[in-house]
This record gives structure tokens, sequence and C-alpha cells, in this order.
């Protein structure tokens, strides 16, 4: 612990001297000349001012959003956009994966557990597909950085990105609209409106979402099929279709104590998975040019095809009792679906050693029925005091049964090997009792502290699985696994508003992570792998500024982090997914963030995260790179051969993989008034990321480094801001990134083409 807080300390004494740091975005409305606004947030599940609580935050507001989505983006496009938060995918837009200050997890598992946790409308999402709905009609999302454990619970050693939908409003009707089309045959509609059925009693609103874009990719092989289902073709695959409603009952009589809000949602998507462009990468070198991105050749898997049906429910009533509030949260959310890729990346047959295929690969995962049900019970204090607290209790459960099918054919064709298939129950129960209180000991010095005890349990037991060709039974391991855990999680922060301007805070936080379980090892005949549970000690500290009559915020803090019995996933000879614990990770950096009005009518933002992270275990090796036994890339870690399983890399010391040194974030936006009391505008924004390690050992092959992206928008406001039209173009410079790896076939995961387009936008 002294180590810990020697390193906060020493990045918090240098945080004085930047004159870099990081916002939300530009907002895309025209600035006004007055200054910045307020940003409110309930990181402690109150409305609060940002620059007033210990916590550390990033913000973006609706439209900022909407405008990043503008081409077609989900919410991966907050990716290095927001300090210290990165993400992507391997699995398309249905398995987003999250890393806050580093800590995310690369699994590609149905059932893989993340210590990121994503908080839609107070509800929250656990299971992978479930944190792919998408967000549309919403007024802000919030990253809390850093363990959240004692308010939010579930899994939030690494933090909280929390997404807030528009609310109805019992006193007068809204509406707003984005629409967008471009490229691809690219096309967004995102729309809310809502208002008063009875005066100041009850009141509704009805949001929906519209995405699609056309397939773009062109299938070119024209060899032999493995599977009997593969032509040559154009424009193939890479779009989708997205439609999602959502509908918000409020009842809140006016001078009633009691308000309860009611929601429904649905989601229908059909898409593409994720695209491996196989040896894209060439021994020795990550770089990845020459591939093309519109086309491939695959053999197998139709043409990579993904569908999802999900639909939940949401109760949140409060009581005022004068004093205190007793909120209760009630939310059922359920899904299926399935998702299915080629994943050797290419066609076998053009792959050879001593003039057999090498390499058919292909896998599917269904989600046959999931359903989550939670339930929170908060009592709160009411009233902008002294002294401040809140109890609760949440539980939450999670059932589901799931299918894998999976072929890992290497050196002879599919017809002379088994399909291998299993469907797994799964289960998750939790449930955690917290509690908070908050006091100001003299006017500008607060004292914080929350704690949660939490009990997490996970099942998994094998209910089927496919018997071999030859008759063989194709599994012998384990067919049940239950794990459980019960642990402390807490946090203590001193808030010391040095004047109005200028607040000083320090936080020091514990977190916890349930044990989890990998049961897709079973596809491979090999038993359950497992993880036991991870804690995390973090430290952080930082200042909050708002200067020169509002128009400049800057907000800085440093922070530092032990992670004991890190989770992390790897792969075995099949290039199967494996789970272990480490010994321990550790990480320090910084993040900071400017938002200016320097000049009327300009607008500027910017954005800096640097972070260092490592892991210490000298006993912890990782499977490296191979295909029929041969590795296939270069290893710059120490290596041991294991007879019968591999070669393995020594990782202690290596960064956590998807954990970018550095991310830096840009935009601007200027305005040109009119006279008639619109205006012109230009807005862009940029984003750059510094070393990434895709994997848990190092290479000269799987890592990125100095990628950017850019967009540009130009339109007109009109007076009062009531619509805008615009061109746009995301990916601006066509920039072709390197996102992710699938090692034993060189195959690479590339970014989203240059999506030029225009929009309109409106609202009353």
């Amino acid at each position: 612990m002294k180590a810990l807080a020697k390193k906060t300390l020493h990045l918090t004494c240098g945080l004085a001297a930047m004159s870099v740091s990081t916002a939300a975005l530009a907002q895309e409305t025209a600035p006004a000349d007055t200054g910045l606004g307020d940003i409110v947030v309930t990181v402690e599940r109150r409305t609060e001012n940002l620059q007033q609580v210990p916590v550390s935050v990033g913000v973006v507001a609706g439209d900022q959003l909407r405008n990043l989505q503008a081409g077609g983006d989900d919410i991966l496009a907050l990716s290095g956009r927001v300090p210290g938060l990165y993400a992507e995918t391997t699995t398309g837009r249905i398995f987003p994966r999250f890393y806050i200050r580093g800590l995310g997890n690369i699994d590609f598992y149905l059932g893989a557990s993340q210590p990121v946790s994503i908080i839609q409308d107070d509800v929250v999402l656990e299971h992978v597909v479930l944190k792919s709905n998408p967000v549309y009609d919403m007024d802000q999302v919030e990253v809390l950085r850093g363990p959240q454990g004692s308010l939010f619970g579930r899994n939030t050693t690494a933090g909280i990105i929390k997404f807030d939908s528009i609310k109805p409003s019992t006193d007068r009707w809204t509406g707003r609209f984005n629409a967008s089309y471009g490229e691809y045959g690219s096309a967004s509609v995102d729309a809310g409106v809502g208002g008063p059925i009875v005066a100041d009693t009850l009141a509704v609103r009805v949001s929906g979402l519209y995405q699609r874009r056309d397939d773009w990719i062109d299938n070119v092989y024209t060899g032999p099929s493995a599977d009997g289902t593969v032509s040559p073709k154009k424009n193939a695959m890479g779009g989708f279709e997205e439609r999602d409603a959502r509908v918000q009952l409020l009842l809140a009589p006016q001078g009633s104590p009691f308000s309860m809000l009611t929601s429904f949602h649905a989601r229908k998507y059909e898409g593409t998975s994720t695209i491996f462009h196989r040896a894209a990468l060439k021994k020795g070198s990550n770089d990845a040019s020459a591939e093309p991105r519109d086309e491939i050749a695959l053999d197998e898997a139709h043409d990579n095809p993904q569908a999802y049906d999900t639909y939940g429910a949401s109760n949140r009533i409060a009581l005022d009792f004068g004093g205190v509030t007793l909120t209760s949260i009630t939310a059922w959310e359920t899904t299926s679906g399935y998702s299915r890729g080629d994943t050797d990346g290419g066609a076998a047959a053009d792959y050879r050693v001593g003039g057999v295929p090498n390499g058919y690969g292909q896998s599917q995962g269904n989600l046959r029925d999931l359903d989550q049900l939670t339930q929170e019970l908060r009592l709160s204090s009411n009233g902008d005091t002294r002294f401040k607290w809140q109890v609760g209790a949440m539980y939450f459960d999670e059932r589901n049964i799931t299918d894998f099918y999976q072929r890992a054919f290497f050196l002879t064709p599919p017809a002379n090997n088994p399909n291998n298939w299993v469907r797994l129950r799964n289960q998750n129960t939790s449930w955690g009792l917290f509690g908070q209180v908050s006091y100001e000991l003299t006017p500008g010095l607060t004292v914080t502290a929350g704690g949660r005890y939490t009990n997490d349990t996970k099942k998994t037991r094998l209910l089927k699985t496919a018997n071999r060709v030859d008759g063989s039974v194709s599994y012998t391991g384990r067919r049940y696994v239950r794990l459980s855990d019960e642990q402390p999680s807490w946090d203590v922060s001193v808030l010391y508003e040095a004047t109005p301007e200028v607040s000083l805070y320090a936080r020091v936080a514990r977190g916890f992570r349930g044990p989890t379980i990998q049961g897709r090892s079973a596809v491979f005949n090999s038993d359950f792998t497992t993880a036991d549970s991870e804690t995390i000690l973090s430290g952080e500290a930082g200042i909050k500024t708002s200067l020169l009559g509002n128009r400049v915020r800057f907000n800085l803090s440093g922070f530092a982090y032990r992670v004991k019995d890190i989770q992390l996933n790897g792969n075995d000879s099949d290039g199967n997914g494996v789970l272990f614990n480490a010994n321990k990770a550790q990480a320090y950096g910084l993040e900071a963030e400017l938002e200016a009005r320097p000049i009327p009518n300009l607008s500027l933002t910017a954005g800096l995260s640097l972070l260092h992270t490592e892991i210490k275990d000298k006993n912890v090796y990782a499977q490296v790179c191979a295909l029929n036994g041969v590795v296939v890339c270069t290893v710059q870690d120490p290596t041991i051969t294991v007879p019968g399983r591999g070669v393995f890399a020594q990782i202690d010391g290596n960064p956590l993989p998807n954990a970018p040194k550095y991310t830096a974030n840009i935009a601007a936006r200027y305005d040109v008034p009119l006279g008639n009391g619109g205006s012109l505008f230009a807005s862009t924004d940029w984003t750059l990321q510094g070393y990434t390690n895709f994997v848990l050992y190092k290479t000269a092959e799987f890592y990125s480094r100095g990628d950017f992206e850019g967009g540009l928008k130009i339109g007109y406001t009109a007076p009062g801001g009531r619509y805008e039209i615009a061109a746009f173009a995301r990916n601006i410079t066509n920039e072709k990134n390197l996102k992710g790896v699938i090692e034993n076939y060189m195959a690479a995961v590339f970014n989203e083409p240059r999506i030029i387009g225009g929009s309109l936008s409106g609202k009353f």
C-alpha cells in the first residue's frame, strides 16, 4: 500500500505542470458566449456537479455521442474519446469488450466475465450480449474510472460505463431526431418524443433507433467449399440492420411523494460477425496495409452471419418520506441469437502443408435463451445537508443455455474429423449489501466512505455433447462446476474545495470480481477451466478547476492500482480459450480533461491518457501462436516447450492486453453567426492511440502503434437550434487500423472504412 500511495503522490505532484488535458467532445450546438455550463452527474446515486464529486469521471453528452454514430457506429465509438476508456470486438456488434485504465477481458467466450460494468437506465447489464444493447435517445454517458463496487457492485474492478436516456416530462411535450445517410448505404435514425398524457401527473416517451449498412465485402473464394455452402459473391458480408424501440411511462403526480418510471424495450439485430483476414500479417511485421479491407476468401460459415433478439423491462419506484427517499428498481432482460464465423479467416485449400489443406476452422455460438432478473432497494437521505447517507441491497440472477459449435481441423479435410458441439447451462447469482456516508467536516472539506459486501456464485453444467464420427465420446471431463466467493468492497475519499473554482480530491478503493468458469473448453474435449476471484486496490488523486469566468474546465487525475490474482485468458494447443490467475498486475497513469471557449463561437476540447501496466508473475506462461506445432509469429519473450502441448511464453513484465500506453483526443467547433439568428459551423474530432499489445505475450506482429482516426462535419444550424443540416465524414482519411488478431492464422481485424454522408437533425 505504501508503494501504491507513493506512485499516486508522484503523479499528483506533476499534474499542475501539464498543459494538455482531456474532456468529452465539442458540443453539437452552437457554443454560448457566457461560458461553459455545469455538468451534472449521478456517479454517487444522487444529482451532483461533476466538479464537486471525488471521483474521476468522463462525460459525453447525448448529442456528442450521436455525432460519432452518424456513420452507423455503435457504442465502440466512445473508445479513445474518453480518457482511460478503450473498446473493441472480435465477434461483431453483439459482443463489445470494454477496458478502463487497462483492465478488461480479451475472452470471446459467450459466458465471459468482464471487469467493466455497463449500467443502462439504472439497470446493470452483465452478459456480454446484453452489453451490446444499442444506446439511443441518450441524455448522457458517464464513464466512472476505477473500482466502483460500493454503490454499483457486480464485477466493477475496472469501472462503470453508465448510460442514461432522456426521460419523460410531465409538464411539456418535447422531441428530437437525428437522421443520416452515407456511403455503403449506411443509414441511421435516432429519435424520441414525449410529454404529458395527464398534465403534471402522467407522461410518456417513445424512442427508436434504426441503423443499417449494405454488405460491402466481397467473398472471392473460387475453390471447393469446406462445407458445401460457399461460392464467389460480390458484397457478401459486412452489412447489418439494427431495429430498436423503447417506451417509458412516468407516473409522478404533482405534490405526491410517489413516482414510478416504467420502461419497455425491444431489439432486433441481424448482421455480419467480425471478419478475420488470414495471413494479413507477415512474420516479423505488424504492417497489414497490403491486405484489402473489402474482400476476403472464405470457404465456409455462410459469410459469417449473426442475429439477436433482445427484450427487457424495468420499473423504478421512489417514495419520498421527507427526510429520506426509498427507491426500488426491478428489471428483467432476455435475449437469444447466434453468431457464426469462419475463424481461420481464409480458405484452408489456399494454405497447404505437404499439399494438404492447412487450417480449416469454423465456430458458432448460440445463446438459446437468457434471462436476467435484478432487484435493488435503496434508502437515502434527502437535501443538501452536511451529512448525507444511503444504504441498500441488490439481488442479481442470470440464467442461460448456450450451444457452441467448433471445427478446428488442421492437416486433414473436415470429412475425416468430428464436428465438436456442446450445450451448456450457466447460472450466475449474486447478492450484496451496501452503504455510503458523506460528511462535510468544515466548509469545503468533505469526507466520503462507502462499502459493500457481495456474494457471487457461478454454475456451469454440460447438458449435451456430440459424439465423434467414429462413435467415440467427444467429452470425458467434468460436467458440472460451481464456484462461489464473498468479499467486501470499499472506498474512502476526501474532497477539498480550495476556492469556488478549484477542488482537490483523493480516493482509495478496493474492488472485487468473482470467480469465473470457461465452459467452452468442452468443445475441444478439455475440462472446464476456471479462475479464482481477483481483487484490486486502487489509489487516485486529482484536481478539478473551472477558470477564466467558467470559460475553461480543466480536470486532472493520477492513479495507481494493483490487482491480486488477476484473471487472464489465453489459448491452449487447440486455440481454445483458457482461464487462469496470475499473481498480480499493477499499473499507474494519469488522465486529464480540458474544455474551453477561448473566444466567442469557438469550442475546444482535448484529451490525454497515459498508462503503464505490467503483469507480475514469473511462473505464468501463455501459449503462443502455432499451427500444427509450428510457431508462426515472432515471439519476443522467453519460451519453453511442453511436449504434447506446444510452446509457451513467459509473460512476466508484459503489459495487459488492449491497454494503450496513451490515447489522445482533440475536438473543435466554430460557428459563424448569420443575420437570421442561425449559424454556419464546422467541427472536427481526432483520436490518437499509442502502443497497444493485443495478446499476453510480446511479438513483432500482434500490436498496434500510432493509430488515429478523424471526423469532420460542416453545416447550418437554424435559429434556436430548431434543426441542423450538415455533411459529415467519419474516418475521413480512411485509415486502416489494426484492431485485433487471430494468432494461429496471422489474421488481422480492421476498423471501419471511411463513411461520407449527410445528416439532418431537429428538436422541439
